[in-house]
């Protein structure tokens, strides 16, 4: 078997835009893998493409010396751009291995250890607040609206949503976003009273709405310095809250942070690679390690969450794009015996089912492990250079 050509797909979403990448072989099996080119990932289709070329021609099932090598190939600048191409790569590779062998992913690691995983409704609110419209959902404004949500996810069958730090001025809600530099007043990253009553209404409003068994998450990124996000902490106390996300890149920052937070801390997100886990875990920075599959690449996880086990700490996969993400990270769920809980958006364009020749199911508050070949999530070709051509993004 050799791999014969390498594309990248892209398809509008209202938010930001999906984006897959095909590996096609001689033989028949086609690798598919997700991708994000937002998040600090601008251009990175060009990335792909550029290291991928090498592999025009090669065997793809040997993945995990593919993997190193495009390791050491980019070792001189790690991480950022470099690693998630090469994570792109190796995911369409798994794929292509799965599907030759006939097996899910997850059953060439020795899986599954569960058949579900819990998850929870990610940015709950945020997305309606954004571009309600561009989705066709309703928007979401002010508390009243948010406790009606809460009620929704309540009814839809979820034990658990996340949602992020919003303004409340003149009781109408919108979304704080300083720390990605796109509104006033970022540089300072400071707390402002008008943020804090707004995060606090609003997770008020949430447990009213979706009631008192319900897992609250919230995310704050990277908005804030350790001195506000630990206001925020002992502010939000009162919510039961499953945890509190916090982006930090000093290792002694965060393990601060956690030191005086009265509620658990999420953290390592955006971390790429066990040597840079390594310094948070070393100073106990947090309750839980928050894995992204796409950035780090598929066997780096593995190896993440099994340092990450070492230290007691559970893991939950960063998953914030689409259904083959989902999939994706649902293997690793299947595989990895310290998940607390899966990430997903529940919001999103109408018509994302179209994409894919299977369906992503939930039960009970919970995703059902996808058991067909490969990822067990085909995208369906056709219907992905249809949108891509009426929504390029």
């Amino acid at each position: 078997m050799k791999i014969t050509k390498i594309e990248d797909f892209h398809v509008g979403a209202g938010l930001g835009r999906f984006s897959f990448l095909k590996i096609s072989t001689d033989t028949g099996p086609v690798g598919w893998a997700e991708f994000n080119e937002g998040s600090g990932s601008k251009a990175l289709s060009a990335v792909i493409a550029a290291i991928g070329a090498q592999l025009i021609g090669q065997d793809p099932l040997p993945v995990q010396k593919i993997a190193t090598q495009l390791y050491q190939q980019t070792v001189q600048a790690p991480g950022g751009l470099n690693q998630r191409a090469n994570a792109a790569i190796e995911m369409a590779l798994w794929d292509i291995k799965g599907k030759h062998a006939g097996l899910p992913v997850y059953a060439l690691f020795g899986g599954p250890v569960r058949s579900t995983v819990p998850v929870y409704w990610s940015h709950c609110g945020s997305y309606r607040m954004q571009a309600a419209e561009k989705l066709g959902l309703k928007p979401v404004r002010t508390l009243d609206d948010i406790g009606a949500l809460g009620a929704e996810v309540r009814a839809r069958g979820f034990k658990g949503l996340k949602t992020n730090c919003f303004h409340l001025i003149d009781g109408v809600l919108s979304r704080q976003m300083q720390g990605y530099g796109n509104q006033k007043g970022h540089a300072a990253l400071n707390l402002e009273r008008h943020t804090l009553t707004g995060i606090v209404e609003t997770l008020r409003a949430f447990r009213e709405g979706a009631g008192p068994e319900m897992n609250l998450h919230l995310d704050s990124n990277y908005h804030f310095k350790s001195e506000g996000t630990i206001r925020i902490a002992r502010a939000i106390e009162p919510f039961d809250m499953t945890w509190l996300e916090v982006d930090v890149w000093d290792a002694q920052a965060l393990a601060d942070i956690r030191r005086h937070s009265p509620v658990p801390i999420a953290s390592l997100e955006s971390v790429v690679g066990r040597r840079n886990f390594r310094p948070f875990l070393e100073r106990n920075a947090a309750d839980f390690a928050i894995i992204d599959l796409l950035w780090n690449g598929w066997s780096e996880a593995l190896k993440v969450a099994a340092m990450v086990e070492s230290y007691e700490i559970s893991c939950a996969p960063h998953n914030y794009h689409g259904h083959l993400s989902s999939a994706i990270s649902a293997h690793f769920c299947a595989v990895v015996p310290n998940i607390k809980v899966m990430e997903t958006d529940i919001d999103s364009a109408a018509w994302r089912d179209e994409l894919f020749t299977t369906e992503l199911r939930y039960e009970n508050g919970e995703l059902v492990i996808p058991t067909g070949p490969g990822w067990g999530m085909d995208v369906d070709e056709a219907a992905l250079r249809r949108l891509a051509e009426a929504m390029p993004g």
